[in-house]
């Protein structure tokens, strides 16, 4: 995968903020009252939607963020104000217009099944009045970002005078306006860079009947014509993404589970924004939103991708490079954070692992099997050369933390510099720390810090220092 860990542009979105609330509980009868289910609520919990969700996706990929939206004179417009303060955005660019009603969608979840939604919102066109504020800030702030996302979900924000005027103000500043588009009269959208409209969505739109290539062909090159797109894209379901600029091309999916498709298209929206912002072209773009997607259609509800979800699940997928499982300290300092919240268990072991063998291979399985996530934490030259003297290493550090990176029981490697490795552990904050049988009875560093200590016993006449003395000895 492309690399865009530490990266962080600036993205401003323009769309229909939303609410997704969830009602979670479980169903065991039938209503007497009527031929319904009776859902015993259990908790509940609220997210942003629409544009929203889309907001939420940059975050959690890195993204500095901005809105600008209208909401209504209304108890949910604060609760949606709150969601956006929770993820450090901004909300100084929203305009209230007193008449409208924000819109919050719940949904009843029984047994990770949707049984049904209710809502309440405007979605009469906003006022010329917002229209106008809108388009002022717009214009006002445009040069600070490296793109523009236009999330219109129907709900009257994204008006066909507005759009315009959005998409011309952003390309004379040269700002990439990227647009999940609604409806059935895309003409509102002309300009844009790309829009991102389902095979259903481009279908009603184009009123070509997609089916087969030749029609896929026909559909999406009357979208890159009729709406003046650089880009020209259709997301394929299980298919994949169809991208037309000069050619056709279609990337395939990559999503191994599907649990909920809800907010997937603000996943695509968002990736590909974010990655297009970070000056990827349109083609590993592409691949990357693939990957988003892949990982939030494997949960339930709204949700996210981190980039170290995408990273991980590229890896589960076996189409990840072993440099991307090699981490710094302040990036497995941030990992590691995020690997608990999402209720992982960490292991940490460490050593030289100079040459690599049979017996390193089986200690790091069993050190994989106490836990979810295997942390290694490797010697580099300088403390190899400081613990096993001045012949020491015969592998360089780069060479050994490649290699151990490539292993199945290893998930990321860090190189440190120091004698031990405290300050990794303090940082990582392992549940288990790992050792091998011969610290039996002596105090380990970092044991402190874990929740355990885990020895593990070598195998018998398996050792770095025999394999050199065997080469040394011409064995």
């Amino acid at each position: 995968m492309i690399d865009l860990q530490g990266k962080s542009p600036g993205l401003l979105v323009v769309g229909d903020l939303m609410i997704d609330h969830y009602l979670w509980g479980s169903c065991e009868r039938i209503s007497p009252e009527a031929p319904v289910q009776v859902v015993n609520v259990n908790s509940e919990s609220s997210v942003l939607g629409g544009a929203g969700n889309v907001i939420n996706n940059l975050r959690a990929l890195g993204a500095k963020v901005d809105v600008i939206s209208v909401v209504g004179g209304c108890e949910i417009s604060d609760e949606l104000k709150k969601l956006l303060n929770n993820i450090n955005v901004n909300t100084q660019y929203l305009i209230t217009q007193k008449d409208r009603i924000t819109s919050k969608k719940s949904r009843i979840i029984a047994a990770q099944q949707q049984v049904v939604r209710y809502d309440r919102e405007s979605s009469d066109e906003i006022s010329a009045e917002s229209q106008k504020q809108i388009l002022d800030s717009f214009t006002s702030i445009i040069a600070n970002y490296d793109g523009v996302l236009l999330s219109d979900y129907g709900k009257g924000v994204l008006t066909s005078s507005l759009t315009h005027s959005l998409i011309t103000v952003a390309n004379k500043a040269g700002k990439k306006v990227m647009v999940d588009p609604k409806g059935l009269d895309y003409s509102k959208y002309k300009g844009a860079y790309l829009l991102t409209p389902n095979k259903k969505e481009a279908s009603e739109a184009t009123q070509v009947s997609i089916n087969d290539e030749a029609s896929l062909t026909q559909a999406i090159t009357q979208l890159k014509v009729e709406c003046d797109l650089t880009v020209s894209l259709i997301t394929l379901s299980e298919q994949g993404v169809a991208i037309y600029d000069d050619e056709l091309r279609t990337h395939p999916t990559v999503a191994r589970e599907v649990y909920d498709v809800t907010g997937a298209g603000d996943t695509v929206l968002a990736s590909l924004g974010f990655a297009l912002a970070c000056g990827v072209d349109i083609d590993d773009a592409v691949e990357f939103s693939n990957l988003a997607a892949g990982v939030v259609v494997g949960k339930i509800g709204s949700a996210t991708a981190t980039l170290n979800e995408i990273i991980e699940y590229e890896s589960s997928l076996n189409k990840s490079t072993s440099d991307e499982h090699i981490k710094t300290l302040s990036e497995i300092t941030i990992l590691s954070e995020e690997l608990k919240a999402r209720g992982k268990k960490i292991i940490f072991t460490n050593g030289c692992f100079d040459i690599l063998h049979a017996g390193h291979v089986r200690y790091l399985e069993t050190a994989k099997s106490y836990g979810d996530v295997l942390i290694l934490g490797l010697n580099s030259d300088r403390s190899v050369k400081a613990l096993k003297g001045k012949n020491r290493p015969i592998n360089i550090q780069l060479d050994r933390a490649y290699i151990l990176a490539a292993l199945e029981a290893v998930d990321y490697v860090v190189v440190f510099d120091d004698d031990t490795p405290y300050e990794l552990i303090k940082a990582v904050k392992p549940h288990t720390l790992v050792k091998g049988g011969d610290y039996e009875g002596k105090v380990v560093v970092g044991q402190d810090i874990a929740d355990e200590l885990k020895l593990v016993q070598f195998v018998d006449g398996k050792s770095t220092t025999r394999t050199i003395e065997k080469i040394q000895q011409g064995k």
